[in-house]
């Protein structure tokens, strides 16, 4: 059984079909990408699968309980709640918080405290926040960010931003992430780091992750399989060396003549 499946999604607005008829399945552990020309549909795809957008057709449906629960028309964050999570390409996070505070936020959505407890600040509430506050330096530290857990978000610099995002991503317990071009406005050196900063998690948190990048070299050199959109439309599937060589992806998205 698949972990996620994309049954002909497609998204209209007005006229403009910005996600037509696209079907695709992510297995438990994959690293994949989601590549193609500016316009083509990559982020709406996103937007639908995590309930920002609602589909105009089709099907998306996530393993729960090992029982594939439909997503559609449920709202982000109770499908962030069954499982997936994302980053975005501007980067949103609470500037005026900071660091840890970034990642506590994430985790109050399970912290199951009831409101009794939350409003009078029970015992059971204090010893709820010492642990999540313990959980989430925990997570700093392994993206080398514990020692900036006071400093505010916007203080930090731009790699640094992008990390805590995904701490932050990471905090909601997802079985699938979502990046969305985490490598934009990053230099060659920042970019390496989180080359292997995505090995990482996906290894540490066993996670399947879904990576949007117009980085081809990071792409190529990190997943497993790759799914092409042009217009909208799904144009190819395959691994690297796969994509690479088809010509239909030449064409549309690497410049060729074919």
């Amino acid at each position: 059984m698949s972990l996620l499946e994309v049954d002909k999604l497609t998204k209209n607005f007005g006229g403009l079909a910005a996600v037509s008829n696209v079907s695709l399945e992510l297995n438990e552990g994959e690293l994949v990408g989601l590549i193609g020309p500016n316009g083509a549909g990559k982020t709406t795809f996103f937007n639908l699968l995590t309930g920002v957008y609602k589909p105009t057709e089709g099907t998306i449906k996530l393993k729960v309980d090992d029982e594939m629960k439909e997503l559609n028309g449920k709202r982000p964050d109770k499908i962030n709640g069954m499982g997936l999570a994302r980053t975005f390409q501007n980067i949103r996070l609470f500037p005026d918080m900071t660091v840890l505070e970034n990642v506590q936020v994430a985790m109050h959505r399970e912290d199951g405290n009831s409101m009794f407890s939350s409003i009078f600040r029970t015992s059971a509430y204090y010893e709820t926040e010492k642990n999540m506050r313990e959980e989430a330096f925990e997570l700093l530290s392994i993206f080398d960010l514990a020692k900036h857990a006071n400093d505010k978000a916007r203080n930090l610099a731009y790699g640094q931003q992008r990390r805590l995002e995904i701490v932050r991503a990471l905090a909601t317990k997802p079985k699938i992430l979502f990046l969305d071009e985490p490598a934009a406005g990053m230099n060659p050196n920042e970019t390496a780091d989180l080359t292997s900063l995505i090995a990482q998690i996906r290894e540490q948190f066993n996670l399947t992750i879904v990576l949007i990048e117009h980085d081809m070299s990071l792409v190529m050199d990190i997943c497993q399989r790759i799914y092409v959109l042009e217009y909208g439309r799904l144009i190819a599937e395959g691994t690297p060396k796969e994509i690479q060589s088809n010509e239909d992806v030449v064409r549309a998205y690497l410049g060729g003549d074919s």
